[in-house]
């Protein structure tokens, strides 16, 4: 491409979903409803979290946290996604594109770290029971937490950077209906290739480090759960951490096909399929899994409502 097309911008166009013209009518209520449901069952299970004494646990305090990065970054994408659909301006301002991808790429990690610290979480619980609340202080949980937080700000800050550095771009129209890296390095006049590479080696260490950790905690939660004499106290340590395996599963799933392959293989319509799902679907199915496999949240929502009701 001839640096005579390389120019700076002052807006990207989001293409995405472009070719779905025919299905607005059924992609807008579809996306509204999810994250209607997205907006609701988070900002839901961090009240009910708050409200209810019998949710005062460190399992509940990091499920609170995972409920409000999912709520951001819902909160993120969704909105202008909507409004994308029904709009034919799919204008964002060069700074706004940023600012999404900051915030987007800041709430991704700090979920794959805090999946992460809510398997050790659950490896402590189940194999050092008795004293699983002093080990789990209040000041551990805030560290933990705001390690969490601090490792999704200094990555998505890094990436943001080198993104500033970035002088032109051959076109204005990012193929995609966010801002992501990936499509966003595709457009650019100069070599990105260390954008790249680094997009590459942070995804794919940050994956590896955290599913370190989450194989570990379960390899000890499975062989402790094994040693139980009890079949009911092996069915209910199972049932404690199906729902967190699940969620790690279909997280770290799409994070690893989107993010932790090379980029020259990469389908531009299969990564959309794959950013829709993490983006819109997974924010919505998280509060969903944990509340309808937990007795705990069950019941202090049964006694919340009829509270409520009753009062």
């Amino acid at each position: 491409m001839g640096k005579e097309n390389c120019s700076t911008v002052t807006e990207f166009v989001l293409l995405g979903l472009k070719d779905a013209l025919e299905l607005r009518v059924f992609l807008f209520p579809l996306f509204l409803l999810i994250y209607g449901v997205t907006f609701l069952a988070n900002l839901g299970m961090i009240a009910l979290i708050q409200v209810s004494s019998r949710l005062h646990t460190p399992m509940y305090f990091f499920l609170s946290h995972l409920s409000f990065v999912d709520f951001c970054c819902s909160t993120t994408i969704v909105p202008k996604m909507l409004y994308n659909i029904l709009n034919e301006d799919k204008a964002i301002s060069f700074l706004g594109c940023i600012m999404q991808f900051y915030l987007f790429c800041t709430c991704v990690v700090t979920e794959v770290f805090l999946l992460a610290v809510m398997a050790y979480d659950r490896f402590v619980a189940i194999c050092n029971p008795l004293l699983y609340m002093v080990s789990m202080s209040q000041k551990l949980r805030m560290v933990l937490v705001s390690g969490c937080y601090l490792c999704g700000t200094v990555c998505s800050l890094t990436h943001v950077c080198l993104a500033l550095e970035i002088p032109s771009y051959r076109a204005h129209e990012i193929n995609h209906f966010f801002c992501d890296l990936p499509p966003l390095l595709s457009l650019a006049c100069s070599d990105v290739t260390m954008n790249e590479l680094l997009l590459y080696i942070v995804a794919t260490f940050g994956e590896v480090i955290t599913t370190v950790i989450i194989l570990t905690s379960y390899l000890f939660i499975v062989i402790t759960i094994l040693r139980m004499r009890s079949a009911e106290g092996r069915r209910k340590a199972f049932s404690t951490c199906t729902s967190h395996l699940t969620a790690i599963v279909v997280f770290h799933g799409t994070i690893l096909f989107t993010y932790c392959r090379p980029g020259s293989g990469n389908s531009v319509d299969t990564d959309q399929v794959a950013s829709v799902f993490y983006t819109v679907v997974i924010p919505m199915l998280n509060p969903l899994i944990y509340s309808l496999r937990n007795k705990d949240v069950k019941e202090a929502l049964r006694k919340v409502l009829g509270y409520k009701i009753f009062s």
